[in-house]
């Protein structure tokens, strides 16, 4: 199952790079304002397409499986989907590159692995938490996966915003403070979803 959902992973990112390509050209032709063409493009061109194809993945293979019988697990197969997704985006982007030069194909790398691919899989552990803790919550359950989207996509399309669009120490600083508090909160969501029963006991109702 692990080796499956990191492969839907890589699959996913195909036909997301396509959608994200096709609205940022819409966002481009209608959008006459550069703030306002960032600020949707990193928010809702990106995040929520991204974290929106990650999630497919776990409704569509993993939620109602036998393999999935704890709450945690919801975190594990998120990452797991979230660097498969990674992986083949960053071999998109690298390969799209007109020419070829060691040191800065290197040091493209390097940042990609650091930023986006920990990006990546801590917005999708940090989802799984979410996703975990809403099976028990009948009446809020709807309420708190969309607090939970929210969250995440903010954080993603912050990270982005700052990568692409600031300049100076904060071009750093910012995305550096989107990881540390996601580790932070994934960390913690681990911990407390190791302490609740299992997935066998808890409602899984749509």
């Amino acid at each position: 199952m692990v080796l499956i959902i990191f492969v839907l992973g890589i699959f996913i990112s195909v036909p997301t790079a396509f959608v994200e390509m096709g609205l940022l050209n819409i966002f481009q032709k209608y959008i006459t304002s550069a703030i306002l063409f960032s600020l949707i493009s990193a928010f809702i061109g990106i995040a929520l397409i991204e974290e929106t194809a990650k999630y497919s993945v776990l409704k569509t293979k993993v939620l109602g499986s036998s393999e999935f019988d704890e709450p945690v697990d919801v975190m594990l197969y998120m990452i797991i989907a979230a660097l498969g997704f990674a992986a083949a985006e960053n071999i998109l982007i690298l390969s799209g590159s007109s020419h070829f030069e060691f040191f800065e194909t290197a040091t493209i790398s390097a940042f990609r692995f650091v930023g986006a691919t920990f990006l990546h899989a801590l917005c999708s552990g940090a989802l799984g938490y979410f996703i975990a803790v809403s099976f028990r919550l009948v009446k809020n359950k709807r309420k708190f996966l969309a607090l939970g989207f929210a969250l995440v996509i903010f954080l993603h399309g912050t990270y982005n915003l700052s990568i692409l669009n600031i300049e100076g120490n904060q071009k750093f600083l910012i995305p550096l403070a989107v990881l540390i508090s996601l580790t932070l909160f994934v960390n913690w969501g681990f911990h407390k979803l190791k302490k609740l029963k299992s997935v066998s006991k808890i409602n899984l109702e749509a």
